[in-house]
């Protein structure tokens, strides 16, 4: 648990609104980015906080040389809220929920749950991938936070999205992240002549926001500096769970919906209201 006194950490309950071009290019593309989601000085104190809290509770130790594509893509630290009340506040703030709220155009939003990426100097690529693949939830709304802890750019391995790959849901793939993920999707992309955008720089605060269905990867870093970027995912309150379709499903819908029976609505414990 973090000594920090979490009453002097930053609120981050102000609204962060969206105009409607912002939410139409957000509708079309299935991705944006939006700058200043955090202040730098929030950026600062809070990447203290998760970054703490993340290195406590790493469990990969191995080299990178030893793990395979998806090992040396990050660090992958989840749920990291339930354990340290300095990253609850980060996790649960109304500001982000909001902006969730605002792209999935609903009134309230639950959250799914966080996980910190780290992606190591000298780590690999994050393959071509759809988030919802792992998700049993029945509704095609969910959306991440994506945002760096540090300054970022494409050499650190900064996003990239296939504009508009989220229209069709999910795209039927066996595969889990892994380099076979990698080339049935970026050869996908190619066919269907999809934009790639994104891959630039971020500063300490920036964030994308993203569809479950969007497809999306990184480039590895080439640099001797931490990528830390850290995640929240998003889902609209009255969403029900959906008979999970694969083994990662089957887990998720253990340890984070509280095997909640499919059909039934997806709010347990650890799936708490971050925006109404």
């Amino acid at each position: 648990m973090s000594t920090v006194d979490v009453r002097q950490l930053p609120d981050l309950s102000s609204d962060y609104p969206l105009s409607p071009a912002q939410i139409a290019q957000y509708r079309e593309t299935g991705h944006i980015l939006l700058r200043g989601v955090c202040t730098p000085e929030e950026a600062r104190v809070y990447r203290e906080v998760i970054l703490d809290a993340t290195m406590r509770n790493n469990r990969e130790t191995r080299p990178l040389e030893e793990r395979d594509t998806y090992g040396k893509a990050f660090l992958q630290v989840m749920n990291l809220w339930s354990g340290d009340e300095g990253v609850k506040k980060f996790t649960l703030a109304r500001r982000f929920g909001h902006i969730a709220a605002q792209l999935m155009e609903v009134d309230r939003v639950r959250l799914y749950h966080d996980q910190a990426l780290f992606k190591e100097p000298g780590g690999g690529h994050t393959p071509w991938h759809q988030d919802q693949f792992y998700w049993p939830l029945d509704t095609p709304s969910t959306v991440t936070m994506w945002m760096p802890l540090v300054d970022i750019d494409a050499t650190m391995g900064s996003m990239s999205f296939a504009d508009a790959s989220n229209a069709n849901g999910f795209i039927p793939t066996p595969n889990e992240i892994s380099d076979e993920s990698e080339q049935f999707f970026g050869d996908y992309v190619a066919e269907k002549g999809f934009k790639v955008s994104g891959g630039g720089a971020m500063a300490a605060g920036d964030a994308t926001f993203h569809s479950g269905w969007c497809l999306h990867r990184a480039p590895g870093n080439t640099t001797q500096r931490v990528r830390e970027v850290m995640t929240v995912i998003y889902y609209p309150d009255g969403t029900r769970i959906a008979e999970p379709k694969n083994e990662f499903q089957k887990a998720d819908h253990q340890v984070w919906l509280n095997s909640i029976a499919a059909g039934q609505v997806a709010d347990g414990p650890l799936n708490p209201v971050v925006y109404l």
